[in-house]
């Protein structure tokens, strides 16, 4: 559902404040997706002046780096540790600074998933 981030029809008194407009289009923002593990999916979202985002629905790889400099592409596993949000360990939900396990070992999420539409990661 999306939310509305407009003007608020009260006052910081409490008083009610008269619009003599609705809700506009661009203060309604994008609903909710959130970046699950699973089979790879993406979206993408057209924004104001013709640019385009990719947000990442759900993904089961993720390109990982090493300390070398070495890059690989390992399979993702489960969600060990997100600062974001303790829900988010549960419902193994990806965004950014969350650990997760992969078949290379613990791999912390450097990307934003939501925003750059890929998941990068290196190796802790």
């Amino acid at each position: 559902m999306a939310q509305w981030h407009g003007i608020s029809r009260r006052k910081p008194s409490g008083g009610r404040r008269t619009l003599a407009r609705g809700k506009r289009s661009t203060e309604i923002s994008s609903e909710k997706q959130f970046a699950l593990i699973g089979e790879p999916k993406r979206k993408i979202y057209r924004k104001t002046g013709g640019n385009n985002l990719v947000r990442v629905l759900s993904e089961n790889r993720c390109t990982v780096n090493t300390k070398d400099g070495k890059s690989s592409i390992a399979t993702i596993t489960n969600v060990i540790k997100n600062d974001a949000n303790p829900n988010y360990i549960r419902r193994n939900i990806l965004t950014k600074g969350a650990v997760v396990e992969t078949d290379q070992g613990n791999v912390k999420i450097t990307s934003r998933p939501g925003h750059d539409g890929v998941l990068n990661g290196i190796i802790l």
